[in-house]
C-alpha cells in the first residue's frame, strides 16, 4: 500500500503529524479511533493492514448499537505511526484542527462465521466491499462490519453486530470523549459565534 496521498496532501514543515512510512507493527493487528474536530467534527476510523491504517471517516462516531449505521467514508491511508498522534494541526493545512485518540486497541479479521482469517483473505474482502472484524479496545468491543454501499463510491457503513457487547440504548460518542476534547470543541463554537456576530 502506498503512502502518497496522504504525503502530497500535507506540508510536514507545517503540521506535527508524522510523515510516516509503510510498516507493520510486527504483532497483532492494531485499531484506532480518533476524534477530529476539523472544519466539522467527526471521527477517524483506522484499521491496520498490509504496513499502513486503512482509514474512514465518521461524522457521528462508531455505535455499540446494532441499530445504528454509521456513514463511514473512506479516506487516504495513513502510516501506521499516526495511531498515536494527538494534537493541533495549524490553520491553513489540510484536515485543521484538534485530534485526540478517542479508542484504541487491537483487531482480528474473521468471515461470516466469525472465524479468524488471514490477512490476504480480509484484503480481498476489502476490495470486495465488505469486511468483518472483532474489536479489543477500552470502548469498542465485539464483532463489527464495515459495508461499502456502491461500487464505484467511498460511502461505507460501520455496524455493530448483536453480541454481548451490543447495547439497545443511545450511544452517543461524544459522551466518552475526554474533557480536554470536549472543551477544544466548546472554545471552538465559542470564537465561531463571536465571528458570526461580528459580520
Amino acid at each position: 500500500m502506498s503512502l502518497s496521498t496522504y504525503q502530497r496532501k500535507r506540508n510536514f514543515r507545517n503540521t506535527p503529524e508524522p510523515k510516516g512510512k509503510t510498516a507493520g507493527t510486527g504483532h497483532q493487528l492494531m485499531f484506532v479511533v480518533q476524534r477530529h474536530h476539523a472544519s466539522r467534527l467527526h471521527y477517524d476510523f483506522r484499521l491496520e493492514l498490509n504496513g499502513t491504517l486503512k482509514s474512514w471517516a465518521v461524522p457521528k462516531g462508531p455505535s455499540l448499537n446494532p441499530k445504528d449505521k454509521r456513514l463511514a467514508m473512506m479516506v487516504e491511508d495513513h502510516p501506521v505511526s499516526y495511531a498515536t498522534f494527538e494534537g493541533d494541526i495549524p490553520e491553513g493545512n489540510y484536515g485543521a484542527g484538534h485530534v485526540d485518540v478517542w479508542d484504541k486497541g487491537t483487531y482480528q479479521p474473521v468471515d461470516e462465521h466469525e472465524d479468524a482469517i488471514s490477512d490476504k483473505q480480509f484484503s480481498a474482502d476489502l476490495k470486495k466491499g465488505s469486511i468483518k472484524f472483532t474489536m479489543k479496545g477500552r470502548k469498542l468491543k465485539g464483532s463489527f462490519a464495515l459495508v461499502k454501499l456502491k461500487k464505484d463510491d467511498n460511502s461505507w457503513l460501520l455496524i455493530k453486530h448483536r453480541d454481548k457487547y451490543a447495547t439497545d440504548e443511545e450511544y452517543n460518542s461524544e459522551d466518552y470523549a475526554k474533557k480536554s476534547s470536549l472543551k477544544y470543541t466548546a472554545a471552538r463554537k465559542s470564537v465561531t459565534a463571536v465571528k458570526k456576530k461580528a459580520r
